[in-house]
């Protein structure tokens, strides 16, 4: 898999210039007045700080010039040359900062703009790009992007835009001022250094694509030891975990090595062309001013021009490099916003109307790789208000149901149906309001048992929010804490147990009061007692609604309406409870077993609780 912030080999300008291109609409909105009279005041300021700042110079040649000639005029002349001079600098620093301050809130908002629509691009894209991420990976991704949009804005917006229109001011008052052979040894020496800095930093980028590479994949198995933190507790493999990381640590060190030495090369190659030019424009006013065809302040000017172009020039080095790193980045980024989200809206698909809740499937197939298929030619019906249970061994296609439902993927052949409607011609969003799902593995937000759940219905009340937990359990366990409703569940809701973080997802689901229940091994991480309790409570919630439940344990299931026995991708059985018992086939074989291991479970425990009970 290719580790996101890694980009393709050929960094050829049509890349950089797609980039700049998707960049474009969000500094000329179209929608807003507002931001263009803001982007063409700034680069007003912009254009008037710099001819300001070409003037520097001038007005410091003829304070020199003065002061070289009649001592008399000193008190004059010269006094006010020098106020225009420091006026003229101040011109040119307020008229830069005014420029930044106005175009604040363009780059701002255009980089709130451009996260935002990634971070909901990344929301609508398919469960099976999300099940490949590199979470790690990803969002450092999206971080340089951002960054990388910011900094080129910054800087060859307001750097490298303005430093070349002074380079081309610097050369025509050259030219007009002395001669041809001024301004053409400047354009040569600033011409040498553009390419020379082009052909040096397209060779050394490979360098840096190769950190950013190394650098996501450290960041990645970093994330993904430390959110698995547990599991390397369970088999004491933090050394494995460091051997690991340090792989990936040694090859960003490799890359960081060769990047670092091949910047001496450029800065040596830059030194080198900057000091020649300055060498040779030196020795011709030298000339000048020998030959009396030059005034000691025409030298001045020359040499005050070079120095004030030399700066930026030798800054324009590190800028180039890092825009060209900006680009890379945010090709990156808006590479995500070229995937295709594999499960799609009809164009104006209209929101499913729930009426009655009956859900039907009707001779799905569905396999998550073409070789393998899950489900095959799979038909039932859910009617309305009724609760059906699917279950059998893992592996047999159950949970797929619920994502095929959920429409996390669409089916290969067949059609699922809600009151009728064909779940692909209906808004995801409608269909997904339309059901609340307890999952087999609930994840919890790194926020407070609050939050965690009012998410199923963010503008309830706290005391819907607590009606919620009471009728899920869980109310009393969370008073019980410090904190109450407040305390922090940790990331993932780790600092709560398998039970706990079960109940905070049922709380949730029925906070959202849904037309369509589906447990999908609701009360898989819950003890006997603790089962039996919101086993009462989800009949009493899915009560008159229609009702999916997908399980392991067939002692979460006995009241179901219909139970369907699903075996590689099929209904083998179907009925009630007492009528698949009396079959003798693959339901009372697994009840039997289930049995069997519940007796045994009882018994050790019941040796447990004698253990500990004094003689």
């Amino acid at each position: 898999m290719k580790h996101l912030g890694t980009s393709p080999p050929s960094s050829a300008p049509r890349k950089d210039l797609k980039a700049l291109r998707t960049l474009l609409p969000y500094l000329w909105p179209a929608d807003s007045l507002d931001f263009r009279i803001r982007v063409v005041v700034a680069l007003t300021f912009l254009a008037v700080a710099k001819v300001a700042n070409v003037v520097v110079p001038l007005i410091y040649k003829q304070a020199v010039d003065v002061l070289s000639q009649d001592i008399s005029v000193v008190l004059v002349l010269p006094l006010g040359l020098l106020l225009a001079y420091g006026l003229v600098r101040v011109f040119s620093v307020v008229f830069g900062e005014l420029r930044d301050a106005i175009f604040a809130k363009v780059s701002a908002r255009a980089i709130r703009t451009v996260a935002l629509k990634t971070f909901r691009y990344l929301h609508r894209l398919s469960l099976r790009f999300h099940l490949e991420r590199q979470t790690g990976g990803l969002s450092r991704a999206i971080e340089r992007g951002t960054k990388g949009i910011e900094f080129l804005l910054t800087f060859m917006l307001f750097n490298v835009l303005p430093t070349l229109l002074e380079i081309g001011l610097v050369c025509i008052i050259l030219w007009r001022l002395y001669d041809v052979w001024f301004a053409l040894v400047t354009f040569v020496t600033i011409s040498g250094y553009i390419w020379f800095t082009l052909a040096v930093t397209e060779w050394r980028i490979k360098f840096r694509r190769e950190m950013n590479a190394t650098d996501s994949e450290a960041n990645t198995k970093a994330i993904d030891s430390l959110l698995n933190f547990e599991t390397v507790k369970y088999f004491c493999n933090e050394e494995h975990e460091a051997r690991r990381y340090d792989v990936s640590l040694r090859r960003h060190e490799k890359a960081a090595v060769k990047s670092k030495t091949s910047l001496s090369t450029l800065n040596i190659g830059q030194g080198a062309i900057i000091a020649v030019g300055l060498t040779c424009l030196m020795i011709m006013a030298g000339r000048g001013v020998v030959s009396g065809s030059m005034g000691l302040g025409d030298f001045v000017l020359v040499n005050t021009y070079l120095i004030q172009l030399f700066l930026p020039l030798n800054f324009l080095g590190f800028v180039y490099r890092e825009i060209k790193q900006s680009l890379i980045d945010m090709e990156t980024m808006f590479s995500l916003l070229d995937k295709a989200a594999e499960v799609r809206d009809a164009p104006d698909a209209p929101p499913l109307c729930v009426e009655d809740g009956h859900v039907s499937f009707e001779q799905v197939s569905f396999g998550y790789d073409p070789r393998r298929p899950i489900l095959e030619d799979l038909s039932f019906s859910v009617p309305a208000g009724r609760t059906v249970a699917i279950v059998g061994a893992s592996g047999a296609g159950k949970s797929t149901i619920s994502r095929l439902l959920l429409r996390f993927y669409d089916v290969d052949q067949g059609r699922i149906a809600v009151d009728g409607q064909d779940i692909r011609e209906v808004s995801q969003n409608s269909l997904r309001t339309a059901i609340g799902t307890v999952p087999q593995d609930t994840v919890l937000f790194n926020d407070t048992v609050y939050y965690n759940i009012a998410y199923g219905r963010p503008e309830a009340t706290p005391s819907e929010v607590e009606e919620a937990a009471r009728l899920a359990k869980i109310h009393d366990f969370v008073i019980g804490l410090p904190d109450g409703y407040q305390a922090i569940v940790g990331e993932r809701g780790l600092k709560l147990s398998g039970g706990e973080k079960q109940r905070v997802a049922i709380a949730r689901t029925i906070l959202k009061k849904p037309d369509i229940l589906l447990f999908d091994e609701a009360t898989s991480a819950l003890d006997s007692h603790t089962e039996k309790e919101i086993q009462e409570s989800l009949r009493a919630v899915s009560t008159d609604r229609t009702t999916l439940v997908i399980a392991h344990r067939l002692s979460t299931v006995v009241d179901a309406d219909e139970i369907l026995v699903l075996d590689a991708g099929h209904v083998v059985e179907r009925g009630r409870h007492q009528e698949l018992l009396a079959t003798k086939g693959l339901y009372e074989d697994m009840w039997a077993k289930q049995q069997e291991a519940r007796e045994v479970e009882a018994h050790l425990q019941k040796l447990g609780e004698e253990a500990i009970i004094p003689p």
